[in-house]
């Protein structure tokens, strides 16, 4: 997985907690990344519609609370996915061996069981609570 999942939650949760209009500079400021990368996720989040911007301003703002947006819809939307796909067989075990000639059927439920459970744990996430984690971490009452 690549770090556009932790680079939404960021981009969301600065968004939901500023007051401000934020501008794709101001985001990749914060995340510590180039702008047309901050771009190329916001464009995603905004096709997922949990964010929207409007013409001829700056800024963005979620289009639910953070409350009714889940972990998983943020993966999803991130990953451009329907469903989590962590892991992979490789391509071409050798058929003659007794292992290779049965790997895939040995080890495909094992993963697909994992990435069940972390589709469930996901969907029971919230951006809230990243937020409610970000103030934790930040011991204070406001970012």
């Amino acid at each position: 997985m690549d770090t556009k999942f932790s680079v939404a939650l960021h981009i969301l949760a600065y968004i939901s907690e500023t007051s401000r209009q934020v501008s794709s500079e101001a985001l990749a400021q914060s995340v510590g990344t180039n702008a047309s990368y901050i771009r190329k996720v916001v464009a995603l989040l905004k096709r997922a519609d949990l964010i929207v911007s409007h013409q001829g301003k700056t800024g963005y703002q979620l289009t639910r609370l953070p409350e009714e947006i889940s972990l998983l819809d943020i993966y999803r939307a991130t990953q451009e996915v329907e469903q989590i796909r962590l892991f992979h067989t490789h391509q071409q075990p050798n058929q003659a061996c007794p292992v290779g000639k049965h790997i895939e059927q040995a080890i495909s439920p094992l993963f697909a069981k994992v990435e069940r459970q972390l589709e469930l744990e996901l969907a029971h996430q919230t951006l809230a609570q990243v937020i409610a984690n970000l103030y934790q971490s930040a011991g204070q009452q406001s970012v």
